[in-house]
């Protein structure tokens, strides 16, 4: 797994900071897309999103990124994907873990999401998701771009994934059911995409798009708030339906909130196939596994290869879990530090440590928080109203059983990622 790194590497690197440095193309064709979304969506008038906010989605300007890059943020994957199957490792994050999380049906989770931010001395992980929001959106962004004043558009392997997308998100689904499903039938006949109180969602847009393409290809497709289900005699239905299927995109990830109890009993039974379900999120997505996957040492003495194990090393900052008993040296070296909660997600109660206050800081040490290394985001001059400015990005891997869906970068301002950021939003990659 050691990089290979020779001149014509260094080359794409320095071009793509360049690029993104000097180049304020301005590729997004907002008519396209809009036209794109407008097409598919089940009905236009159900969409809750105005042209404010849908502008905030999505950047009109590209990140340049070199391919040795996503070759090896993929290589990371793969890492990290090797050290998940280790039995001790699953052991001891099931240990952690709520205990709906031991109970394993099958699937392998739709929709992996790895962030990186990029770095001078390679691809840093910052955060895995196994609900990762945006690659329908993505995808319709991506095919609505413009020439750019530098001849790296789309690469052919990202022109070739944008072909084969659909294709791909069909297959994903129907192997997630095969994974679990008893019944002689291939496919599922009916797939909820389930979240509270859905159309009031800021992905809700992206609901519709999932939506649409999986009626496209033959699957029944539903979006449901979890209080439409009802499970009886060991059948999940809403509205007198059956339900196969559930795209989890709930973010109770444990299912431990009182009204996804009907969720969480035919999920239990095994009576609908939930992906990704709790025990995906134990393995791959609580923020406590990085304090494993950053510590080479013990995945070794688990069995991982050497060679992998280093690699992680390299590529995944090394986070600990803030605790009273550090909290003196925590604080003392709080500005290397990035503390975010072991069960958060969106980036909400997330402190980076050179601007963390004391009370914060003890309020971080009474509850349940890693420190994760601090990793500067790579950034991107852009121009608004003819006025350069900075801002951070950061690179996102859709995959699912270790193959890549879709790559996307997202610009923002501030300590986290956010869809406020005038100029910010989804970006597409290119390829350099």
């Amino acid at each position: 797994m050691e990089p290979l790194i020779n001149n014509q590497d260094k080359a794409h690197d320095n071009l793509a900071n360049q690029l993104n440095q000097e180049c304020y193309c301005r590729t997004l064709d907002r008519k396209a897309l809009n036209t794109s979304l407008q097409e598919q969506l089940v009905d236009t008038r159900d969409n809750p999103l105005g042209v404010n906010e849908l502008n905030k989605l999505f950047s009109a300007t590209p990140v340049f990124v070199p391919k040795t890059e996503i070759e090896t943020m993929m290589r990371i994957v793969e890492a990290i994907e090797s050290a998940v199957r280790l039995p001790s490792y699953q052991q001891q994050v099931l240990s952690w873990a709520p205990k709906i999380a031991a109970f394993n049906p099958g699937p392998i989770g739709a929709f992996m999401g790895y962030d990186f931010h990029l770095g001078n001395d390679g691809p840093k992980l910052i955060e895995i998701n196994t609900n990762a929001g945006g690659a329908f959106l993505n995808v319709a962004l991506a095919r609505a771009q413009k020439h750019c004043c530098h001849p790296s558009q789309q690469s052919i392997a990202t022109t070739k994934m944008l072909d084969g997308f659909e294709e791909a998100v069909t297959n994903m689904f129907i192997q997630e059911w095969q994974r679990q499903s008893t019944t002689t039938t291939t496919m599922p006949n009916r797939i909820a995409i389930v979240d509270n109180d859905p159309k009031s969602q800021f992905m809700y847009l992206e609901f519709q798009l999932a939506c649409r393409l999986l009626q496209a290809k033959g699957i029944d497709t539903v979006i449901l708030d979890p209080s439409e289900l009802n499970y009886v005699d060991g059948e999940l239905t809403a509205h007198g339906k059956p339900i196969d299927m559930i795209y989890n995109r709930l973010v109770d990830f444990a299912f431990e909130n009182s009204s996804h109890a009907v969720l969480k009993k035919a999920y239990l039974e095994g009576a609908v196939v939930v992906t990704p379900n709790p025990h995906i999120h134990a393995i791959f997505a609580n923020k406590r596994n990085l304090t494993l996957l950053s510590d080479p040492q013990t995945l070794q003495s688990w069995g991982l290869d050497n060679a992998v194990a280093e690699h992680l090393k390299r590529s995944v900052p090394i986070t600990r879990m803030a605790t009273q008993n550090d909290a003196a040296e925590l604080w003392r070296t709080r500005r290397q530090w990035f503390f975010k909660p072991v069960s958060g997600y969106g980036s909400k109660g997330v402190y980076r440590g050179s601007k963390v206050t004391r009370r914060v800081f003890e309020t971080i040490l009474k509850e349940d928080y890693i420190a994760q290394t601090f990793i500067p985001a790579t950034e991107r001059s852009i121009k608004i109203d003819d006025v350069v400015t900075s801002r951070k990005v950061d690179i996102r891997l859709y995959t699912y059983a270790g193959q890549l869906l879709l790559t996307a970068g997202r610009i923002y301002q501030g300590q986290a990622t956010n869809f406020r950021t005038p100029g910010g939003g989804f970006a597409p990659v290119f390829q350099v």
